[in-house]
């Protein structure tokens, strides 16, 4: 399978110019190719990828306005606008149904601004010693902060808001055989605790407060200053670089929890979260973006494809995990969310409203569930990851897994 190893470079201020220069070449590029397809008039069939890249790469070298293209690498040019064709077919797929997750919009313009890239394939870099060479643009120096597994076929060079530049290499790697500790885990995400698990223990979350005041001060501050000014800008630049180690904290953290998750347990259970719909709660707004859980269960998926016999199963959102006793099964019903104890009536268990929750997740992810009629649609599980031996164990079986 494929993966990106990502390492920070430093180039030389010289290097710089010429990366500036590259970045701006793949952006005209893509935005030419793009305001090509939008002038196409309805019913008439768009051009190819092969023509576009004729249209604004071959021939507009041959132009004043564009001659310039001919300073820098052809190879990025030819990605940027084959990175425009994939846009397109996730527009497409998105809106037809084959992709799944949110929808994708129709592709926009690029902005000088934004985050900037250049890919180059096995054409157009080769790496000597511990420098990274690229066509046209010299070597630099990389932090090497681990060992590439295998021969890169393609590196990105990114320059982010904030100034700095990375090289992105995809890499081909193979299964990873880890014993797991555990059969199985629930896992209940929340805000105040990131995620509490079936087994007892809470994962708490890094504290975002203080950068989250800083950023909100320094985002009042760039409103008011003057459009185009040197203030302005250097106080983009920090904002920046503010949220840019939010980010990174936030990153880190969630490496580090799923990749604890996926190595320790053959089967990890979440919930579908409608965090979309969250969002529209302004009291919770900021603190439920923070956390970070949409993209904590999309590195879960990913990390269970990358390990053997690892599993990710996600429940229905409406499952009531929180209204039923995960020791007897009595159901005692909806809870205000300031109840966070909650005593069983039936069996006399009291209960942590989180931990409990979590035992109930992982129960119904594995279709241990004493009610099949908890939700009127039915239980729909869905899986990802490599398939497990578990779900071939008999009922009786797996009923030991809770004992």
């Amino acid at each position: 399978m494929k993966v990106r190893y990502q390492y920070r470079i430093y180039p030389t201020p010289q290097q710089v110019k010429g990366l500036n220069q590259l970045f701006g070449c793949c952006r005209v590029v893509y935005n030419d190719a793009l305001a090509i397809v939008r002038s196409v008039p309805q019913g008439e069939k768009w051009p190819s990828n092969a023509e576009l890249q004729k249209l604004v790469i071959t021939q507009a070298k041959k132009t004043a306005e564009r001659e310039w293209l001919a300073d820098v690498s052809a190879v990025p040019l030819q990605q940027s606008v084959q990175d425009l064709g994939a846009a397109f077919k996730n527009f497409f797929e998105s809106r037809s149904g084959k992709r799944k997750g949110s929808k994708v919009g129709f592709p926009r313009f690029k902005k000088k601004l934004n985050q900037q890239s250049a890919r180059f394939v096995r054409t157009g870099f080769s790496l000597k010693g511990n420098k990274l060479e690229l066509a046209k643009l010299g070597r630099f120096k990389v932090k090497w902060s681990r060992p590439l597994p295998s021969e890169p076929s393609s590196v990105t060079i990114i320059r982010n808001t904030a100034g700095q530049y990375h090289a992105s290499f995809v890499v081909e790697i193979g299964p990873i055989n880890i014993e797991p500790l555990r059969p199985s885990i629930g896992v209940d995400l929340g805000i105040k605790t990131f995620a509490f698990l079936s087994t007892g223990d809470r994962v708490e979350s890094p504290g975002y407060n203080r950068l989250d005041r800083k950023t909100r001060r320094f985002q009042r501050k760039l409103a008011r200053q003057v459009k185009g000014s040197k203030r302005r800008a250097k106080t983009r630049l920090r904002l920046a670089k503010l949220k840019l180690k939010t980010a990174n904290i936030r990153k880190d953290f969630l490496h580090k929890t799923t990749t604890q998750l996926i190595h320790e347990n053959q089967v990890v259970v979440l919930e579908d979260l409608a965090v979309k719909n969250m969002l529209g709660n302004r009291k919770l707004a900021r603190a439920i973006s923070e956390q970070g859980w949409g993209t904590a269960r999309t590195m879960c998926e990913a990390k269970a494809n990358m390990v053997n016999d690892r599993e990710v199963r996600i429940i229905s959102r409406w499952e009531p995990t929180s209204q039923i006793c995960s020791d007897c099964g009595f159901r005692w019903g909806k809870v205000a969310l300031s109840v966070r104890s909650i005593l069983c009536v039936s069996c006399g268990t009291e209960h942590d409203r989180d931990g409990n929750a979590a035992k109930n997740i992982e129960k119904s992810g594995l279709g241990l569930t004493q009610d099949s009629k908890w939700t009127k649609n039915g239980r729909k599980t869905r899986m990802s990851g490599n398939p497990t031996a578990l779900s071939s164990q008999p009922y009786s079986e797996q009923l030991g897994l809770f004992a």
